[in-house]
């Protein structure tokens, strides 16, 4: 068995998302991270706005969809690769490497000219929005849960763009007027496209969702040529029939 898949999955729990998706591609959004790991100067959290995909085989799949969601896509690595997704740094514990990413902001701190502070700062954090703790909190439902993100082997897209903020503070992230503003922004700036050719799998909870998807495939996604869209109907699958093929 290979630990590691030659698609990159993105599960969601609406249906809906996971037409937006096909539809419209893959939309960044600010996620609440678990940044205790680098003790800043006691802030826990901080959101980086970003679209999250996992790399594992479908042998594991069910525990990861137990967890995010029963719709979803599994998308091409070429396609990963093309728009500039990479696998995620994981930090075990209190280590040297740990304690020199933590290094980074007094580094930056420590430079003469406020343009090259900032500048540096900006580096800095986008080089953490691809770092992540072995193990931490995940924020479900508004409440912190336990979770061993090393299983996941994530690989993430965050975009950077003139045109949106870097981060937010959790202050902010938790103001739904603000926030809806910059998930906007992103939606407008920094959407990651997609065509039939990129997907591999298109995932439903159960088989009774699949003519809903198809239909949706038909009569929505018009503007890709109707080859493209029969092979996109043909890669629609249930998570119940890959269940009970394991």
């Amino acid at each position: 068995m290979k630990p590691k898949s030659h698609t990159l999955f993105h599960f969601t729990s609406e249906m809906s998302v996971l037409k937006c998706i096909l539809r419209d591609g893959f939309w960044p959004r600010y996620c609440l991270e678990d940044i205790r790991w680098l003790s800043e100067d006691g802030i826990d959290y901080v959101a980086f706005p970003t679209v999250c995909f996992c790399d594992i085989p479908l042998s594991r799949i069910q525990e990861h969809v137990g967890f995010y969601g029963n719709f979803g896509v599994g998308m091409t690595k070429d396609w990963a690769l093309r728009n500039g997704l990479n696998p995620i740094l994981y930090v075990s514990g209190n280590n040297p490497l740990q304690k020199q990413l933590c290094a980074l902001n007094e580094h930056a701190n420590k430079l003469n000219d406020t343009e090259a502070v900032m500048a540096a700062k900006t580096t800095m954090r986008f080089i953490l929005a691809h770092c992540k703790p072995a193990e931490g909190h995940m924020i479900v439902g508004g409440k912190p849960a336990e979770k061993e993100f090393y299983q996941e082997s994530e690989w993430r897209y965050v975009p950077i763009s003139e045109f949106i903020s870097p981060y937010l503070k959790s202050e902010k992230f938790e103001d739904m007027e603000k926030l809806e503003n910059e998930n906007k922004k992103t939606k407008e700036h920094c959407a990651l496209r997609i065509t039939p050719q990129d997907i591999k799998y298109i995932f439903v909870k159960s088989d009774s969702d699949i003519p809903e998807v198809v239909n949706f495939i038909q009569v929505e996604l018009d503007q890709f040529p109707s080859s493209d869209l029969k092979v996109l109907v043909s890669r629609v699958t249930s998570l119940e029939s890959i269940n009970n093929d394991l």
